[in-house]
């Protein structure tokens, strides 16, 4: 795989284990609350607390994936490009769904790097 697609999709990976670190073990915080624009009464709540915990695992799973497809799998670029286009679609989807940010913070990297990774295949 190029370099360059390599440090956007490991870039787009690292923001996904943060999102994980932040729904599945810092969810009452105030900065995850900051970052996911949510209520202190809301967190505390503990079916949510519960929602997010499996969230954030789907996140990590999304970032495991992109590494695991970086530096294990043998078509590393159908991997990699595969998992990608998942955040991507789940960056769309929640920009519709849950706040039109999730657009810009986790769907511009994603798709920039997809659009690298077609650029350098």
């Amino acid at each position: 795989m190029q370099m360059i697609p390599l440090v956007l999709a490991l870039i787009v990976a690292l923001e996904h284990y943060y999102i994980l670190y932040l729904e599945m073990f810092q969810i009452t915080s105030a900065k995850a609350q900051q970052t996911f624009g949510l209520e202190k009464e809301f967190v505390q709540d503990p079916r949510v607390q519960t929602l997010f915990k499996n969230q954030g695992l789907y996140n990590g799973f999304l970032a495991t994936g992109i590494v695991w497809g970086a530096f294990l799998a043998a078509n590393s670029w159908g991997v990699v490009t595969f998992f990608v286009s998942c955040v991507l679609v789940a960056a769309i989807y929640g920009g519709f769904t849950s706040s039109k940010g999730i657009l810009l913070k986790q769907g511009l990297p994603a798709l920039i790097t997809l659009v690298s990774l077609l650029i350098f295949r």
